[in-house]
């Protein structure tokens, strides 16, 4: 399994990116696919996720109404939509995937990790 990440990037308060994270041998219904992000001196922390069988979408409650996490089973692309981004954003965003993930914002649930793409919110 290989998860490539990209789209992070500068923007100033208010602003939108989208995350993009290529996956590679997450073929299984069963993966959940997962982003984290960590904050500069904080723990990493799980914003949102999905299952690859599925189409219901989990946020954490400092992004839910801003962040949207989509899918592309086609293009096996999970998508990060980030809008009314805001200074606290600011973090190096991970994606994750994991086999029978019940605890979806733990990150010991998850097996695989990209290298992560830097946010920078002004």
């Amino acid at each position: 399994v290989q998860l490539v990440e990209s789209g992070g990037g500068s923007v100033e308060s208010g602003g939108s990116l989208r995350l993009s994270c290529a996956t590679s041998g997450v073929t299984s219904s069963n993966f959940c696919m997962g982003w984290f992000r960590q904050r500069p001196g904080k723990e990493r922390e799980g914003v949102a996720a999905i299952y690859r069988s599925g189409t219901s979408t989990y946020y954490a409650d400092s992004v839910k109404g801003r962040f949207t996490i989509s899918q592309d089973n086609a293009k096996n692309t999970v998508y990060l939509q980030m809008n009314s981004l805001k200074p606290e954003d600011t973090a190096m965003y991970y994606c994750a995937a994991g086999v029978r993930v019940f605890r979806l914002f733990d990150q010991e649930s998850y097996n695989y990790w990209g290298q992560g793409t830097q946010v920078t919110v002004s």
